[in-house]
């Protein structure tokens, strides 16, 4: 609902147009994201349980996938559940303070996933470049200050960009043709000449958020070189299968993150923008329990003594 002022609209509601029409479309958006939810809930919670109940996995490159998993979970809530409701009731609305609180969480996530797949490069990084530092270096003290640093940054991020997005006047209509509210669209409905700060904010966060990619790959540079010297074949092959997914979910998550943002230049979206916006937001924390943890060999076999002991249990 909006209430029109001399120019200023005063919304007390946004209505999410993202939705196809046909309500056999509905059905099938809402049985689609259902999957992809619950497969990220699976995932990550199997995780967070083997990394919490296996004294081998207890070291820190498990220590920040369990992490990762906890802020996949938090990160897909945001907004999975909110679109699987609205496809099934046919609902369209969204308060303005539901709109902010997914800003803000958003963000806190996303960024805070970002920080820490810079901490987990740098991580392998001194695994396999310094192993005879690796103890001194990735102490626990130094795992949970980079934790600190990750939430911190996640919570900056979020705060700046909800602030910059809602202290703006709304001088358009109340619709966004999204599934979830974002930035650009907000922004768009701003009454002109109040969304130079915000912009000025979102570029910014892209050229860190860019900068923190080539520090990842910068770190897999010297990884991979210092895999090509391994004198095993067989060890060649693990590192790498180790460290080009790690690249590749990151190069989705911000490319399909760079393309919704920075694609929306109206107040229509295109389905490609639409498709975008589903994949870097709900594909990721599906994606990174297999990706990072699933393939692994002492996750399976943790996995394994986990499905043991239940039987045995049971038995």
């Amino acid at each position: 609902m909006a209430e029109r002022g001399a120019n200023v609209t005063t919304i007390t509601e946004f209505l999410l147009l993202g939705l196809p029409e046909g309500r056999a479309q509905q059905v099938l958006c809402a049985t689609l994201f259902l999957l992809i939810y619950l497969v990220a809930l699976t995932g990550n919670l199997l995780i967070i349980t083997l990394t919490s109940l296996d004294r081998r996995l207890q070291t820190p490159m498990y220590f920040f996938l369990k992490n990762l998993s906890l802020i996949d979970i938090c990160y897909v809530s945001v907004t999975a559940p909110k679109s699987i409701m609205n496809s099934l009731t046919n609902s369209r609305s969204i308060s303005v303070l539901g709109c902010a609180s997914q800003v803000f969480f958003v963000f806190v996530f996303a960024s805070s996933e970002l920080a820490l797949l810079l901490v987990m490069s740098h991580d392998r990084y001194v695994a396999i470049c310094r192993p005879l530092h690796y103890e001194a270096v990735m102490c626990r003290g130094a795992c949970v200050r980079a934790m600190s640093a990750v939430w911190l940054s996640g919570c900056a991020y979020g705060s700046l960009h909800t602030t910059g997005t809602f202290s703006v006047h709304f001088c358009g209509s109340n619709v966004l043709p999204l599934l979830f509210c974002d930035v650009p669209s907000l922004l768009v409905l701003a009454c002109s000449g109040e969304q130079s700060l915000e912009y000025a904010f979102l570029i910014a966060s892209f050229a860190l958020a860019f900068s923190c990619f080539l520090f990842m790959v910068a770190s897999y540079v010297h990884i991979f070189l210092a895999v090509l010297r391994i004198p095993s074949a067989h060890g060649r092959l693990k590192t790498f299968s180790t460290c080009m997914p790690h690249l590749v979910v990151v190069t989705l998550f911000l490319c399909a993150g760079s393309v919704s943002y920075f694609g929306t230049t109206d107040d229509s979206v295109s389905p490609w923008n639409l498709l975008m916006s589903v994949v870097y937001s709900m594909v990721p924390p599906s994606l990174n329990p297999l990706i990072y943890s699933l393939r692994n060999k002492d996750m399976k076999e943790a996995l394994g003594k986990l499905l043991r002991g239940q039987l045995s249990a049971k038995l």
